[in-house]
């Protein structure tokens, strides 16, 4: 499997990720930080519990750290890291633009997580940020990958059946309707923050968020703004618009 290179994480042995999108095991076991406790598994998983494992532990295979990356329109490109260091794995959620340095923490998804980095209207923005320009259609695949970085106390009432929509798409989970409650019950490890909009750029309250600029780790302030703009909504993504948007 060819390795690829992420500023920043020039000593990890990274790997192309897309190989694991076509299981539909993969996105219960990369959704897993919000299914806690045995009904959610049991509700996500089902009988294959024992091969969900299995799929679990390869993706956290010491020698190969998979890389999903997901391109925005404004030249930003979002990777979800399995960084898999040995009793220390868990999952670095990324953003890079090519005058940057260095890529830029959103949220971490390990034992001392990191977080929320995205608002719901910017999850769903994000999703709506396809390679073809002509396309308008939320992508199942963009959402699910991101959703690990959720965390917004203000949740519409149509984002169940939207995210229902995606896990039908992609995965065998008999319920997604059950399921998709589940994750938005407990979004991310952290605390569901407030979201608001301070001279133009989108901010929280999160104890834990790198996009909340009263913390000392807070990611500087013109990065910020970029990260802002380019997960805002589009002006053809009306509020409301989404909820029945076709998924793909």
């Amino acid at each position: 499997m060819p390795k690829i290179s992420l500023p920043g994480y020039e000593g990890g042995p990274l790997v192309p990720g897309e190989s694991y999108l076509d299981d539909p095991l993969f996105w219960p076991v990369h959704l897993g930080a919000s299914l806690r406790g045995e009904d959610a598994q049991r509700a996500a998983f089902g009988a294959d519990w024992d091969a969900a494992m299995a799929l679990h532990r390869r993706l956290l295979a010491p020698h190969e750290w998979p890389v999903f990356t997901v391109p925005l329109s404004s030249g930003h490109i979002i990777h979800a890291v399995y960084r898999n260091f040995v009793d220390e794995y868990g999952v670095d959620y990324l953003i890079h633009h090519p005058a940057w340095p260095e890529a830029e923490t959103l949220a971490e998804v390990d034992g001392h997580f990191m977080g929320p980095g995205m608002s719901w209207p910017e999850l769903l923005s994000a999703a709506r940020q396809p390679a073809a320009e002509s396309c308008e259609a939320l992508d199942a695949r963009r959402l699910l990958l991101l959703f690990p970085t959720l965390g917004d106390l203000c949740i519409p009432d149509d984002a169940a059946a939207v995210l229902s929509a995606a896990l039908a798409a992609l995965t065998v989970i008999e319920n997604p309707d059950e399921v998709a409650r589940m994750l938005l019950d407990n979004q991310g490890l952290w605390t569901s923050a407030q979201w608001r909009s301070r001279d133009g750029v989108r901010i929280n309250d999160g104890g834990h968020s790198y996009r909340n600029p009263v913390n000392a780790f807070s990611l500087p302030a013109e990065h910020l703004r970029e990260i802002s703009d380019a997960l805002g909504p589009k002006p053809d993504q009306r509020p409301g618009a989404h909820a029945n948007a076709p998924v793909t």
